[in-house]
């Protein structure tokens, strides 16, 4: 069985609880980690004194490409998104990563330019 997926049995299920995989925690260290937040590697190495699980540094491998939401990091990862949330948690409080809130309503687009946007593509 791959590293990738040393958590899940094919016909069981899970082999290992969410809880067990967040040692038990079920609250992120830092409550910046809204489920449309953008987390991306700060690029700073790994401490020396920190232990990091197969999880946490799954987590670092899928971030190595480019920021993502934390709700797409718990998918593409496969677990819970309380699971990750405490994991990013872990890694932001090393300083491994940096978390963007979401777009606030006032930055989202207008309604009018969707509109544009919409009838450019149907001009296509």
């Amino acid at each position: 069985m791959s590293r990738e997926h040393e958590w899940i049995d094919e016909e069981a299920g899970p082999v290992v609880r969410p809880y067990a995989v967040a040692r038990g925690r079920t609250r992120p260290s830092s409550p910046s980690l809204d489920l449309l937040a953008n987390v991306s590697l700060t690029g700073l190495p790994v401490p020396a004194k920190a232990e990091l699980s197969a999880q946490h540094r799954r987590l670092l491998a899928c971030l190595s490409g480019r920021a993502r939401p934390v709700a797409e990091a718990a998918s593409e990862l496969a677990l819970p998104v309380g699971v990750v949330r405490v994991l990013l948690g872990d890694l932001l409080d090393l300083g491994l990563v940096v978390v963007r809130p979401p777009l606030t309503k006032g930055s989202s687009p207008t309604e009018s330019l969707l509109r544009e946007v919409i009838n450019g593509l149907r001009a296509l």
